[in-house]
């Protein structure tokens, strides 16, 4: 699995993954250098010889939100959220309703040093400067205004679409944390996948008295757009 790959080679404690492929009957995903933590449409895999200490929370969010507590060996506890807000498909065709905006946010932000990751699915220039017409950022921009959070970005494109011969992209994938934690982010974004969908890294560095720490964590990557190509046959 690519993006897992990824991870390992970039040193990674957790992949954040969205819109994981639907293992079929007969075939299970998975990887020998990561625990994988299965959501609805979030799957967040965590190394397994990671120095962090992990607990999942149920928040709510109908699989489409994973909430993790971590703590590091000096004893700082951080939660981790991988988020896909997306309509649900029923038979193909996209109902009312994003069950991650559903889940308990009140509850997920009662964690101080907090860090949210995922694909947002909301255009809105705030983040995207290149973005087209704001669309479904409603729920994202009040998220972050009520609890004074900002995004992190590099400013690069994270998705694109080709329709009629023509390709656009736009920034949907993405970080947002509160500012003292958004200090200790380094954010690169990794274009050249065989997906739709770039990775996204953010380095989290602590100074814990004896040097800085770094804990990478990946989020942006489609899985469904590598099944033909990746999964083919193999047993990952």
């Amino acid at each position: 699995m690519g993006a897992l790959e990824t991870g390992i080679v970039w040193g990674a404690d957790v992949v954040m993954l969205q819109e994981p492929y639907v293992e079929r009957e007969g075939y299970n995903i998975s990887h020998p250098g990561y625990r994988l933590i299965r959501g609805g449409r979030t799957m967040t895999a965590v190394r397994r010889d990671t120095h962090l200490e992990f607990s999942e929370v149920d928040k709510g969010g109908d699989g489409d939100v994973q909430v993790f507590d971590i703590r590091y060996p000096s004893g700082i506890k951080i939660r981790l959220v991988n988020v896909y807000d997306q309509l649900r498909q029923e038979g193909g065709v996209r109902s009312q309703g994003r069950p991650a905006q559903t889940a308990r946010w009140r509850e997920i932000m009662e964690q101080e040093k907090i860090l949210l990751g995922g694909d947002w699915k909301a255009h809105r220039d705030r983040w995207d400067p290149q973005c087209p017409p704001k669309r479904d950022a409603t729920f994202l921009e009040n998220l972050m205004d009520e609890y004074d959070l900002i995004d992190v970005t590099d400013g690069e494109e994270t998705h694109s679409n080709t329709r009629n011969g023509e390709t656009s992209g736009s920034l949907i994938d993405f970080f947002i944390t509160k500012a003292s934690m958004a200090d200790r982010l380094e954010i690169s974004t990794d274009l050249a996948t065989t997906s739709d969908r770039a990775i996204v890294c953010a380095q989290l560095r602590w100074d814990e008295g004896g040097g800085a720490k770094v804990s990478r964590k990946i989020t942006g990557w489609d899985i469904d757009g590598l099944k033909s190509k990746e999964l083919g046959g193999r047993k990952l």
